[in-house]
């Protein structure tokens, strides 16, 4: 099933209609820099939206047509070529499993808090909940980002593992917080935390 003829979504929020859909991916890179309260260095953030198979869904305000306010790019991977291939080996009956793995998800600031962030990455789930070998819907978090912490326990995603010095960015190494929300009964048999 392909991600682009997902249901369009309409979100209302403060008196304007937000619709959410499948984009081209350069859209994205045109707004990449003033969505995310985590300023990736450019080349990072290329390298990780370049790749094979990116999927994307984005959020405009129809009010001003034109006006990306949001949007959430991820990949499918295997399951057997993730870094959490451990936490679903235990069930050997889910040979060639995959996940999708959340890459990005920005939302302007004058939008946030309004349930756009909510929406997207509800399509996300939607889009892994369509393909029956997938397990889970994954995704890594600096570990200073707090509101991104609440936000993704609010959605059910379950906190599975820290990462000691994940990200590497102007000079200093973080943490990141590795999140998964399970989908068709995946299901980590205990949490390592």
């Amino acid at each position: 099933m392909s991600p682009c003829y997902s249901q369009t979504v309409n979100v209302l929020a403060n008196c304007f209609k937000v619709l959410i859909f499948c984009i081209p991916l350069k859209f994205c890179l045109n707004y990449s820099f003033c969505l995310f309260l985590l300023r990736y260095e450019r080349d990072f953030f290329l390298d990780v939206v370049n790749g094979d198979g990116i999927i994307s869904w984005g959020a405009v305000n129809t009010s001003r047509p034109g006006e990306l306010v949001g949007f959430v790019t991820a990949k499918m991977v295997s399951t057997q070529d993730s870094e959490i291939e451990d936490l679903f080996s235990y069930n050997c009956l889910w040979e060639d499993t995959t996940l999708v793995y959340i890459l990005t998800l920005g939302v302007a600031d004058r939008y946030r808090n309004l349930g756009i962030a909510s929406s997207l990455v509800q399509e996300v789930i939607k889009y892994a909940t369509s393909i029956i070998n997938c397990r889970g819907v994954y995704l890594h978090v600096i570990s200073y980002n707090q509101p991104a912490i609440r936000f993704y326990e609010k959605m059910l995603f379950n906190l599975v593992r820290r990462l000691p010095m994940f990200y590497y960015i102007q000079g200093q190494h973080y943490d990141s917080f590795l999140f998964v929300y399970y989908v068709h009964g995946g299901l980590s048999p205990c949490s390592p935390l």
